[in-house]
């Protein structure tokens, strides 16, 4: 965890992910469901949680906004944590099949955090047809990223299946701790440094950056960093085409998770093959699945717009450290190969153009401008994008939970108003991808698992 940074107060964007949620459709929650080869030790498991709270402090504290939205939400400890009520263990019905867990995960990831707590919940489930059992995992995107949720992670997971008991907590560790709550009261000075030491834009430049996003025609006299601010916002916010799908036009809160997978060693030998890398790979059997999924509906469609997430860590990074990309992909019949280089040009432009396009600044700006607003022009960005795909690093080598090994490590992204959310984890020389669909916009959730697992199947025999 050394390279994780948590501040008390969030970034920009991450309090930007705190506002959007007025609006459900905006959730930023993602999940991740672990299949394990048995029932873990849930003493064991709750000891290591215990221990990983502590580590991390992020996982005892709850959201403080700031008075009128002047500054980012704070986090303070709470003082009336309680781990059982984030590290929970239930078991499913008979006959415990794949689609109940599933059924379950989505459920659990649709469900609003309660904002009074930590925004964390970890499920341990028994009754897995096979006698295994299942973990799931649910987080809000302002505690961490994908990324950096891989690496929260190595708090509670092993390299091997039996390892020696850790030494109990540090008593000192937990009496500062429980003072520290006691007492994490924000105060006006530390509200005040906040708002002197830590916005983004100087006040000067923001005003600047209001008057000219108010009449955009005064950019041309504009000093030169209120203008490249505004240019710079503009372009995220002046993207107004609309999605392509004539199939996936509804929008809704309903949900359904489905899972793939595929082999890390092959896939990554077939993009190789073709002149790219493991992304573009990923990105070209997305593609062709919808595409394959309008032919089999009868509405083909060429185009369709995707938004990929594009990590932006370094070691100075907070929690928090991505941009989105929006791009056309082609979806229409033709060869792998054509499909593949299109889509490694179009991935690399969208790229380039979101290295231009600050996400904090978006977010500073943002700051400064009514909820409602905010939603609202989140909304009808969402409506620009048709499905959305992300791609997360994680262990190379089987890993275990309080004695589990886990089998397979499905990542559950965020909607934020698109059809479906292809997110992929690699994990133990495999590909497991998770699939959050909205049943509305997608009315044949199966057919598009089929359509996902046929464009892997065809990418490794090109």
């Amino acid at each position: 965890m050394g390279d994780l940074h948590f501040d008390r107060k969030m970034t920009d964007a991450e309090g930007l992910m705190w506002r959007l949620e007025k609006d459900p459709h905006l959730s930023s929650t993602f999940a991740n469901v672990t299949i394990l080869d048995k029932s873990p030790d849930f003493d064991v498991f709750l000891r290591r949680m215990e221990r990983a709270t502590y580590a991390v402090p992020r996982l005892r504290q709850r959201v403080q906004p700031a008075p009128a939205n002047i500054t980012a939400p704070m986090w303070v400890d709470d003082p009336n944590f309680d781990l059982r009520y984030h590290v929970r263990h239930l078991a499913l019905p008979k006959p415990g099949t794949m689609r109940q867990l599933l059924d379950l995960a989505s459920l659990m990831a649709c469900d609003a955090f309660d904002r009074t707590r930590p925004l964390w919940q970890f499920v341990i489930v028994d009754g897995l047809r096979g006698g295994k059992s299942a973990v799931i995992q649910k987080m809000h995107h302002t505690i961490v990223d994908g990324e950096g949720g891989v690496q929260l992670s190595l708090q509670f997971l092993d390299f091997e299946r039996e390892v020696d008991e850790l030494p109990p907590i540090d008593p000192d560790v937990i009496a500062a701790a429980a003072e520290a709550a006691a007492a994490d009261t924000p105060s006006p000075d530390l509200l005040r440094d906040l708002l002197n030491g830590s916005m983004r834009m100087p006040i000067g430049l923001l005003k600047q950056v209001k008057e000219l996003l108010a009449d955009p025609t005064g950019i041309p006299d504009a000093g030169s960093a209120a203008a490249d601010t505004v240019r710079g916002v503009m372009q995220q916010l002046g993207d107004t085409e609309s999605a392509r799908s004539p199939l996936w036009t509804q929008r809704s809160l309903q949900r359904r998770m489905e899972v793939l997978r595929a082999p890390f060693g092959e896939t990554r030998a077939a993009a190789k093959r073709l002149g790219g890398t493991l992304n573009t790979a990923f990105l070209a059997s997305a593609a062709e699945a919808a595409g394959r999924y309008h032919r089999e509906m009868g509405t083909p469609v060429d185009l369709l717009r995707s938004s990929m997430a594009i990590s932006t860590r370094t070691e100075a990074s907070g929690a928090n450290a991505f941009s989105l990309a929006r791009m056309l992909v082609p979806t229409g019949d033709m060869p792998i190969a054509d499909r593949f280089a299109a889509i490694q040009e179009a991935a690399g432009a969208a790229k380039e153009a979101s290295a231009t396009a600050s996400l904090e600044t978006l977010a500073a700006v943002a700051a400064a401008l009514p909820t409602s607003l905010i939603t609202r022009l989140a909304r009808q960005q969402a409506q620009t994008v048709d499905f959305a795909t992300s791609n997360v690093r994680g262990a190379p080598m089987a890993m275990y939970l309080a004695g589990a090994k886990l089998l397979e490590n499905y990542p559950v992204g965020p909607l934020g108003g698109v059809a479906f959310n292809l997110t992929l984890l690699s994990y133990n020389h495999s590909l497991d991808m998770g699939v959050n669909i909205d049943t509305v916009a997608v009315a044949d959730p199966d057919l598009l698992r089929v359509c996902l697992e046929r464009a892997f199947k065809d990418l490794l025999a090109a």
